[in-house]
């Protein structure tokens, strides 16, 4: 997509979102290239169990993930970041024969795929920039090789269901009737933990939660300030998931495109949703497209890698 395109598509997206009687915005425009970096940071925290947990698993049952994934895997990677994780399977397998990270960051993903290539100068990387919610063609390799989808991070967790419906036709098609999907989930716990995870002692949640307006500020010329808002995180019980909050702390105006939006004291933009599955709601949410074959955990049943095949 080109970059005209692109903000057409941004502006249409939040004009339509803050139109609504709960204004929201896409999640996906956190990651600019500070919102990755952000959300890199992110991960280390002290709070934020996902990312040590689901690296741990990975680091524990690697040689035993490499055997359901096959002899020559074709590693495809939807919304890779900074391919952290991606490197423990790198580092541990050698039947992975070429990467395909794509992220809707594009900058930040050359700069990432650059670092790989010196890093793995035997593996063929072919990065992709682009929205992994919608139809993907993907880039030609010249290797061959078992189409693996990995989407680690528990991002699932963030889609909508009729997102969720989107997504798994995307990956269906990547995988093909022979591939297979790796991904992370994200399980049910107490909620002291779960909202600790998305507000951050060091605010880096919040900061990264406001970042949305600086990327839409600077792709759309919009003026959103950001000191008119606060950080806000909590579990809805009766969705089952953790929701992303910013609070506005005065009665304002901004002009988005040809519209303006105003904005009440005390209202909030909704920006994210983090929706927490048991075994068993996961399991029958994706049963439509894919069957559960394994099922990795970590000793406290926080967090799951899951291995699925097409039905």
């Amino acid at each position: 997509m080109s970059s005209l395109n692109r903000s057409k598509s941004m502006l249409r997206e939040v004009q339509e979102g803050l139109a609504q009687p709960q204004k929201s915005l896409p999640s996906k425009y956190f990651y600019d290239r500070y919102g990755s970096q952000l959300f890199d940071k992110i991960t280390r925290l002290e709070e934020y169990y996902p990312t040590r947990t689901e690296r741990k698993l990975l680091e524990d049952y690697a040689l035993e993930i490499g055997e359901y994934l096959g002899d020559r895997v074709l590693l495809i990677e939807p919304g890779s970041g900074s391919s952290e994780k991606t490197r423990i399977l790198l580092d541990k397998l050698n039947t992975i024969t070429g990467y395909i990270p794509i992220d809707i960051s594009g900058k930040y993903l050359q700069e990432v795929a650059k670092e790989l290539r010196r890093e793995y100068p035997d593996l063929e990387i072919s990065p992709l920039g682009a929205d992994y919610t919608r139809p993907i063609q993907l880039p030609e390799l010249s290797v061959e090789g078992r189409r693996i989808v990995f989407f680690p991070g528990s991002t699932i967790g963030n889609f909508k269901r009729e997102t969720v419906h989107r997504f798994m036709k995307v990956v269906t098609d990547l995988t093909g009737r022979e591939g297979a999907f790796l991904i992370g989930v994200d399980l049910k716990k107490d909620v002291e933990v779960l909202e600790a995870a998305y507000n951050d002692s060091k605010g880096i949640t919040a900061a990264f939660n406001k970042n949305i307006l600086t990327h839409i500020n600077d792709e759309l010329g919009t003026g959103f300030d950001l000191e008119k808002f606060n950080h806000r995180a909590i579990w809805n019980e009766q969705e089952g998931r953790i929701e992303m909050h910013l609070v506005c702390k005065e009665s304002h105006e901004v002009t988005v495109g040809d519209k303006t939006i105003s904005f009440q004291k005390g209202e909030s933009i909704h920006t994210e949703n983090s929706h927490k599955y048991s075994l068993e709601e996961f399991r029958d949410m994706v049963a439509p497209w894919f069957e559960v074959k394994q099922v990795w955990t970590d000793e406290n049943d926080w967090f799951s890698l899951q291995y699925l095949e097409p039905c």
